[in-house]
């Protein structure tokens, strides 16, 4: 017999009744009934009962076992009696009853219990990790992340795509975040960096001729943590392809991620039919450019019906140039109790507020103001049904701007009664993130938001510079490498109209994929960089492999890259990003487990030529 086990505990079933066998493992759950010692014995694969009574050999070293020993026993399979079968277990027909008990592994008092679901703070989660990773749920992500990853593998070559791998140790290279810089021994005072992405690497393959890149590829991002962004290294699913535009881009990486949402997702809808949105359109109507489509609210413009009304605070907001006020429509929330609830919430984002009007049954005060009798007469009216009540507008804003107007928003909106609209004015960009998030507010607490759903959009035509409004200089507002629509004609008419083939996909509310056609042509590189303030030096000496490589029959190409972690936090249905990476920092960036970072050595600094600062 093997020295550790012949089943692993997962194995086990009617058929193998009467049978010797040896299993390892570790103590789930432990059990006294009346003297018989019940154990629920775990490994990855699953849970055997296994049970010992005084006439066992090892009955008394088995009354010493305790939760997470790691043990080896051997023993005999029987049945269990019919009523005690356990039908949620693929073992609970049988249990083996223990002639030979090995500790493998003793544990000490635990600091986090496996079995059962208590919570425990993330910060000791962290530091106990290997226990915490012995959970269920934890074991079912893991192998869910992996699973997942495998797919993606075998999608991308039954596509016609080979994995390359691309160097860990590089140089630095803006591209968005801070670098984890790495000092050179050999090159006192000189820098690697860990790659923010193997974004150039790919690009130079494509010049090199490889056509079809893939890669689940480790990127290492100096940046603070979010519930979904590690703090220092994720991985994603990278490629790059040649000859090829935006929508053939779309045409290849859109059956891999539906195919695992579908294959992972639990039975989850899956979009099938992904629409494509304006970058513009995305940030007016969701407020977002990574909108959740689950969410059927669409925000729009109202500024007309505000210009040169009773409301001053937004007619004299419209004669600012380049302000406008938005809706939110809320079907259903046409209720006071709603309205000043969302109030509140506008208050808590640092707005003062957030006007509202709701749509509800004409009130006998309306009535009688209307026909212009007493209130008791218009109230016996409408009980009687001499007078159709009908709808009224209400709020503060449907006093101030009056009837026509709220009638015309209404209408604009498509709301009717028991509907309610939420209002926010000025700059777009200074008030479009508190309106998206109001968005899913409101769709959430209105049930209007599907949850049972993977809706995926992508965002395309994304601007290409942005203009700091009090300073005047001109920056990139998204990735310098995409190349601009209109090419060199729109960087020399109309640059600040300009907007490149860059797009991402959202899911859900998430960025899952981002990337674009790329700008291979030097001299539209060139001229995109003279734009926001870079000269050629500076080009060829921050990107001077990829500069090189351009002039030297450089194809279109394009690509993007989907982040694995988000996409699997997903699947799992989780809310942390943290519940699907292994060994992932916290919120400080602090492996609590592993004591990292730490203070280098001084024989190590005198290697590397460093001298650390004290803090002040």
């Amino acid at each position: 017999m093997h020295a550790f086990r012949s089943h692993t505990c997962a194995d086990l079933n009617k058929s193998n009744v009467g049978e010797t066998v040896r299993l390892s493992g570790w103590v789930h759950r432990v059990r006294d009934h009346g003297g018989i010692l019940f154990i629920d014995l775990r490994d990855h694969y699953g849970i055997t009962q296994v049970l010992c009574d005084p006439d066992s050999p090892v009955f008394a070293e088995m009354e010493k076992v305790r939760s997470e020993w790691c043990i080896r026993i051997d023993g005999n399979v029987k049945a269990r009696d019919p009523e005690l079968v356990n039908d949620k277990l693929p073992t609970g027909e049988v249990e083996v009853f223990v002639r030979d008990l090995e500790v493998l592994g003793a544990a000490d008092e635990l600091p986090l219990m496996v079995f059962g679901d208590q919570e425990y703070p993330e910060e000791t989660r962290l530091k106990y990790r290997f226990l915490d990773l012995r959970r269920e749920v934890m074991q079912e992500n893991m192998k869910l992340r992996s699973d997942v990853v495998m797919s993606m593998r075998k999608r991308m070559w039954d596509q016609g795509f080979r994995e390359y791998q691309t160097p860990i140790i590089t140089a630095s290279s803006p591209e968005g975040a801070r670098d984890f810089l790495v000092p050179s021994r050999l090159h006192p005072g000189k820098f690697y960096a860990l790659p923010q992405a193997p974004q150039q690497f790919k690009q130079l393959m494509m010049v090199a001729g490889f056509d079809k890149y893939f890669q689940i590829a480790p990127c290492f991002r100096d940046e603070d943590p979010r519930a979904d962004r590690s703090p220092t290294d994720f991985y994603q699913l990278d490629m790059e392809m040649s000859f090829v535009t935006q929508q053939d881009v779309f045409d290849t990486i859109q059956p891999v991620l539906r195919g695992v949402f579908e294959e992972f997702g639990g039975g989850r809808k899956v979009d099938q039919d992904w629409e494509q949105i304006s970058y513009a359109d995305a940030a007016l109507w969701y407020g977002t450019d990574k909108p959740d489509l689950r969410n059927p609210i669409k925000m729009q413009v109202v500024s007309e019906h505000f210009r040169g009304s009773g409301f001053a605070i937004f007619a004299k907001l419209l004669e600012q140039e380049g302000t406008e006020v938005r809706a939110i429509p809320a079907p259903g929330g046409g209720g006071r109790k709603f309205c000043d609830r969302m109030n509140k919430f506008a208050q808590g984002e640092g707005l003062p507020g957030m006007g509202y009007i709701f749509w509800r049954e004409k009130t006998a005060d309306a009535v009688a103001q209307e026909l212009g009798i007493p209130v008791k007469e218009a109230q016996a009216k409408l009980k009687s049904g001499e007078v159709e009540g009908g709808m009224e507008a209400a709020g503060p804003l449907a006093k101030n701007i009056g009837p026509e107007r709220t009638e015309a928003i209404r209408q604009q909106l498509g709301l009717g009664l028991g509907d309610a609209a939420f209002f926010l004015g000025g700059k777009p960009k200074a008030f479009e993130g508190v309106a998206g998030r109001a968005r899913t507010v409101i769709g959430n607490e209105l049930g209007l938001t599907e949850q049972d759903r993977f809706a995926f959009a992508w965002i395309v035509d994304f601007p290409i510079f942005q203009k700091d409004e009090e300073t005047g200089e001109v920056d990139f507002d998204h990735n310098p490498f995409s190349m601009p629509k209109g090419g060199m004609d729109i960087l020399e008419s109309d640059p600040m109209s300009a907007t490149g083939y860059q797009y991402d996909l959202a899911c859900n509310g998430y960025e899952l994929v981002s990337g674009a056609i790329r700008n291979h042509k030097p001299e539209i590189m060139f001229k995109a960089f003279e734009i926001a303030g870079y000269g050629e030096d500076e080009v060829r000496k921050r990107f001077g492999g990829m500069v090189n490589a351009f002039q030297y029959g450089a194809p279109p190409h394009g690509g993007c890259a989907a982040g694995v972690d988000r996409i699997v936090m997903l699947l799992a249905d989780q809310e942390n990003i943290r519940e699907v990476m292994m060994f992932p920092m916290n919120q400080r960036a602090e492996d609590l487990m592993m004591a990292a970072p730490s203070e280098p050595a001084n024989e190590q600094l005198r290697e590397l030529h460093l001298r650390v600062i004290p803090q002040e």
